[in-house]
């Protein structure tokens, strides 16, 4: 009995490729959620405390970007128009 050895049932790619997904679909809206949880505090932060709330915009942001879940293209369309907002208001 202690000879034999336990293998893993295989999973079809398929069905495991599904399973990834999934697990990443879950871990990108985490991560879109905080993004958009930065941005309402930004909108709530006083005049003194918006610069810090948009360069942790930014480093959120880019973190995305990192870990593929926003394209370069679109992280720096955000910052843009988040940056313009931000200035317009103060």
């Amino acid at each position: 009995m202690a000879d034999e050895k336990k293998s893993k049932a295989r999973i079809p790619s398929a069905k495991k490729r599904d399973i990834q997904s999934e697990k990443n679909r879950i871990r990108n809206k985490a991560f879109r959620s905080q993004v958009s949880t930065t941005l309402k505090a930004l909108d709530t932060a006083g005049a003194d405390a918006k610069q810090e709330k948009l360069n942790d915009f930014y480093s959120i942001v880019d973190k995305g970007v990192k870990k593929g879940i926003f394209k370069q293209n679109k992280a720096s369309r955000m910052k843009s128009r988040i940056s313009k907002k931000a200035t317009a208001t103060s």
